[in-house]
């Protein structure tokens, strides 16, 4: 019989946006009593209501989920993540998620042993807070390598640790000049120490053995799969092209797209080679173009307009500090000169892209923001939805704008906690009053700014929940620190909106996702238990049980049956 329902969840607590998508709100039945069930039929949300509302759309056929009392939420989604390159690093020397240095250089030391056929190792995952200076040397990676050339990113994917063999075949030695967009750390004598920061990295990646095209498809599905499991139904792969010698996983994502094995909705952000200028856009138009199959689709363009704060090369508008206190020359970088970015967003506008920014410093979130201003003014309002990634210092005259720009705050809130790659390596080496603007997510949206919110994962974890957690508490889940600032805390309404309908608008999704509601897409999430009923010290203790794309589970926990 037509309308009955594939599937019905009921007996839990149900959550979906608030009208203006700013929050995250117990869902009601159509007579104003809370719901309780969610029917659904053809991968859509057909009916939320009370249970004797979902009772009359069962059929024989109908299943039954039972919450027992548990909650369900809209697919998270993660506005601003590297799964094709994460996928890859957990199919090789895998540092990701290593808790020290010691077991970090096990992970190393195993993989060279049990690899003996690899002509060189490569991954990626280690923190900068393990060396002195966040600066790694050649040395130790020569000793658990046995000498072989070794090449391992670092988790932010803004430097590599380089062994001497690596450092040699690259043909980089004392006489080796620093590139315009980087850095190599030197021994007191000049020579290379084994640190390389931002192009200097890229330089030295470029020489690692490539994987295969296999091998790139299995780590991707590796990595969604790992995604599934926290909870995550759509994101946005913030590069899409070739970055620090990785390959480009546009083809990657197509092929398991038009098979079907994309079981994710995914929006590509269009690498922008810093190296070049306007000459690129025609190529971009073209991958646009050829950048959609299934549920994935290459709309946007990734510009990364400066560093990271701990190596010293994120934005500034005042200088950084020495290791006295005192103030020194260097401001950071700006990737692309901001004239030129003007121009670039501004035409990348008028042909209808999305522009993600990486933005660190408050230097180079004005240079982004200054940017869409540009374009507003030669093009005129339109629905593109940029937004600017990352937002670790803003100025506080530039908080309004994001709102009268229409510039959404995509914001990693892992990292707004007092942890030792910030505590050591970044509040040290900056003005005092910029250390107390550190993830200032309250103020944009008190100020009207949308948010979005993603991991960086492999960067960071990948969990919804971790984040959320640290969004609203300010600190890591049962960590000792005091809260960072917070005064910039979210509650967890506005924390779970960022992460649901909040990315979902950015990725130009919240018309069929973002919200469970009768019209929009099954794309749905199990909790174990309901987070609102919570300590907030609490929050990060929930786990995700099951997640489900167009009503199709692509991740169950054998807790949930």
């Amino acid at each position: 019989m037509a309308g009955y329902a594939d599937v019905i969840f009921g007996g839990g607590a149900i959550y979906t946006a608030d009208p203006g998508g700013r929050r995250l709100v117990p869902a009601t039945a159509a007579d104003g009593r809370p719901a309780t069930a969610v029917a659904v039929a053809g991968g859509t949300v057909i009916a939320v209501g009370a249970a004797d509302d979902a009772a009359v759309l069962a059929g024989p056929q109908t299943e039954f989920a039972d919450l027992r009392g548990r909650a369900l939420v809209p697919g998270f989604q993660d506005a601003h993540v590297h799964p094709a390159f994460a996928g890859v690093t957990m199919i090789g020397c895998n540092l990701i998620g290593a808790a020290t240095l010691d077991e970090a250089i096990a992970r190393i030391g195993a993989y060279a042993a049990a690899h003996p056929e690899k002509e060189w190792i490569s991954g990626s995952g280690w923190r900068m807070e393990w060396f002195e200076a966040g600066t790694p040397s050649r040395q130790l990676l020569d000793r658990l390598t046995g000498g072989r050339p070794a090449f391992l990113l670092n988790r932010d994917g803004h430097g590599g640790w380089a062994s001497t063999r690596a450092l040699e075949l690259a043909g980089f030695d004392a006489r080796t000049p620093d590139p315009v967009d980087g850095r190599f750390e030197r021994e007191p004598d000049g020579g290379l120490q084994g640190t390389v920061h931002e192009g200097a990295a890229d330089l030295v990646g470029a020489f690692v053995p490539k994987p295969t095209f296999d091998e790139r498809l299995a780590g991707l599905l590796l990595a969604q799969r790992h995604l599934h499991e926290r909870g995550i139904t759509a994101w946005q792969d913030a590069i899409i092209g070739s970055y620090l010698g990785s390959q480009d996983p546009l083809p990657v994502y197509l092929a398991a797209a038009r098979s079907g094995q994309l079981t994710a909705r995914v929006r590509g952000a269009l690498w922008w080679e810093r190296s070049r200028g306007a000459d690129q856009i025609d190529e971009l138009l073209g991958r646009r173009e050829a950048g959609q199959a299934g549920r994935f689709l290459a709309s946007t363009v990734k510009i990364m307009q400066d560093g990271v704060a701990e190596n010293f090369t994120a934005g500034l508008l005042e200088p950084y500090l020495d290791s006295c206190g005192g103030q020194t020359a260097g401001r950071g970088l700006s990737h692309v000169d901001p004239e030129e970015l003007r121009a670039h967003v501004t035409a990348l506008d008028a042909l209808g892209f999305q522009v993600h920014f990486h933005a660190i410093g408050d230097r180079a979130v004005r240079e982004c923001l200054d940017a869409v201003a540009a374009a507003r003014a030669a093009n005129g309002g339109n629905d593109h939805r940029h937004h600017i990634a990352h937002l670790q210092m803003v100025h506080p005259d530039d908080v309004p704008r994001f709102a009268r720009l229409g510039v959404a705050g995509n914001m990693q809130a892992l990292w707004a906690a007092h942890e030792p790659q910030l505590d050591e390596l970044t509040l040290p080496f900056i003005a005092p009053e910029l250390a107390a603007r550190q993830y200032v997510f309250a103020d944009l949206l008190r100020s009207g700014a949308r948010l979005a919110a993603g991991s960086d994962w492999a960067v960071s974890s990948a969990s919804p929940l971790r984040a959320i957690h640290v969004a609203v508490n300010r600190s890591l889940y049962r960590a000792s620190a005091e809260p960072l600032l917070p005064g910039q805390a979210l509650d967890l309404a506005e924390a779970m909106a960022a992460y649901t309908i909040g990315s979902a608008f950015v990725n130009h999704l919240d018309d069929v996702t973002g919200s469970i509601e009768p019209g929009k897409l099954a794309d749905l999430v199990v909790l174990d238990r309901d987070p609102f009923t919570l300590p907030p010290d609490e929050i990060a203790a929930t786990s995700v049980l099951a997640t489900y794309v167009e009503g199709e589970a692509v991740y169950q926990h054998p807790a949930f049956s």
